[in-house]
């Protein structure tokens, strides 16, 4: 039987921009992590995309295989399609959340992680999970700025 890590993810944002957040569940055998964050001002495509960042930044065991489990088309298909590689080439000309599809391509490893898309708000216990503590974190006082989208919003380039 082949060792891997599941990892499943999911963002949040009310009012899309508006407050938000991410959820993380991941598992290996009998280990399981949760974790979430949220954000003052965001949207849903950045927690979604986030949530995957944060969840394969968290692995500590490199050699082994992951899959990613997520109810996001954009993040799945921008992955699965390939069109992420083909936005790179074009230096991300006009496309959304550059500073996050960076970060994730300087981890992405296409030999070790498959990505999933996963029915949102359905049976999948584990996303359901981590819809629950992405909107949690998004209703946390207090709530940090989500720098890379503030900078967008000022017209700054992220590189």
């Amino acid at each position: 039987m082949e060792n891997f890590i599941e990892l499943y993810t999911d963002g949040a944002a009310s009012g899309n921009p508006g407050p938000g957040g991410f959820g993380v569940v991941l598992k290996f055998k009998h280990h399981r992590k949760e974790m979430s964050a949220g954000f003052k001002l965001t949207t849903n495509n950045r927690m979604e995309l986030l949530a995957v960042i944060v969840g394969l930044e968290s692995v500590t065991n490199n050699d082994l295989p992951v899959k990613v489990y997520s109810d996001s088309k954009y993040v799945v298909d921008s992955i699965n399609l390939k069109w992420v590689f083909g936005w790179r080439k074009t230096g991300f000309k006009n496309k959304a959340n550059v500073d996050l599809w960076q970060r994730f391509l300087r981890i992405y490893d296409s030999q070790k992680h498959q990505f999933f898309w996963v029915k949102g708000h359905a049976s999948n216990t584990e996303n359901n999970r981590c819809d629950e503590l992405a909107v949690m974190a998004s209703k946390q006082s207090n709530l940090p700025r989500d720098e890379g989208y503030d900078a967008i919003k000022r017209g700054e380039p992220l590189d």
